[in-house]
């Protein structure tokens, strides 16, 4: 057995249907696409939503909700992380650099300290915002919640 004599299974390989080619092939007149109307015609494709003339449903529902231009996306990051960033790393000041080597943000990312965990870490954190209890917890250790 080599190259020259492969063959596809039996039965795999199907030959596509030739249509339009005249009455006698049995695929002539109106070539597999029935009678008259819009899907008959050449050149038809049907828009994205059409449902057959019935009203469609994106015209059906109602609108509702808006999208707030103003509204600023943070990445939020608990105590827990930082204090598990701090034990690994050995660093005094957690800031967008420690962030991002760690893989926790990107450079483009708004940071969020949040306070869930157990926090012991006597460092200084650099973030774009803070909630409450993050900077009791990060100020009852001895440290500074720096905002950017």
């Amino acid at each position: 057995m080599d190259l020259s004599n492969l063959k596809p299974a039996a039965g795999s390989i199907k030959n596509s249907k030739r249509i339009g080619r005249g009455q006698g092939s049995g695929r002539g007149g109106t070539s597999t696409r029935g009678h008259k109307g819009a899907k008959s015609r050449s050149g038809y494709s049907r828009r994205f939503g059409f449902e057959g003339g019935q009203m469609p449903i994106y015209r059906r529902l109602p609108k509702f909700g808006f999208k707030n231009i103003n509204r600023v996306e943070y990445r939020s990051v608990n105590l827990d992380v930082i204090q598990a960033l701090v034990a690994s790393r050995k660093v005094d000041v957690v800031d967008m650099d420690v962030f991002i080597e760690s893989g926790i943000a990107s450079k483009n990312d708004k940071i969020k300290i949040l306070g869930r965990g157990e926090f012991t870490a006597k460092v200084e954190v650099k973030a774009h915002a803070f909630s409450a209890s993050a900077v009791k917890a990060i100020e009852s250790t001895g440290g500074q919640a720096t905002k950017i």
